[in-house]
């Protein structure tokens, strides 16, 4: 999944796809370690795909306390 995909979904969206693919992760990861695994390659996309949708949350929550702070700045 690229990233431009992942910063149209909605953050409801994001979630969902999260948990599907740390599910994703952990059936991989069995089909690894009992040798049943066809193609390594999808462990690794998978993991890549997790940080991706992470990294994308948190630019969102970063945005959205820069918004805030300059309203509270302190004073001397």
């Amino acid at each position: 999944m690229k990233a431009q995909e992942i910063r149209e979904m909605s953050q409801e969206q994001i979630h969902q796809e999260l948990a599907a693919l740390q599910r994703r992760v952990f059936d991989l990861r069995t089909q690894a370690a009992t040798e049943e695994l066809g193609v390594p390659s999808q462990l690794r996309s998978a993991r890549r795909d997790i940080a991706r949708m992470r990294t994308i949350l948190r630019q969102r929550d970063l945005a959205r306390s820069a918004q805030v702070e300059p309203q509270e700045k302190p004073t001397p």
